[in-house]
Parts: structure tokens; sequence; C-alpha cells
């Protein structure tokens, strides 16, 4: 029986996300060098959708 603390204990090695610094929200990918927010790194204009609006 393993797959338990020894496995999750790497997890913390590396950083995967950062503040990003078109948006300001910690969604920078680090590796894909894209932000999960904003879209910056992969695209010119913003990411945004409708549904993602708060009304």
């Amino acid at each position: 029986m393993s797959k338990g603390t020894a496995a999750l204990g790497k997890k913390g090695v590396k950083k995967t996300h950062i503040r990003c610094r078109r948006c300001g929200h910690h969604a920078y990918n680090v590796r894909d060098r894209r932000c999960a927010s904003c879209g910056f790194g992969a695209i010119a204009k913003r990411r945004n959708y409708r549904w993602a609006k708060e009304k």
C-alpha cells in the first residue's frame, strides 16, 4: 500500500502558477507560459466569456 504521503510530498517542490503581470491574478502558468485567467502569453486580446461574468 503506497501512493500516499510519499507521492504527494513531492508536489510542493516547483511552482506551477505565479501572479500574472497583465491581470494580477495568481493564474500565470510558468511551464505553459500562459495565464489561465486573461490568456496573457497566448493571445493578444484578453480572454473573456459571457458565462464567466458576474451578474
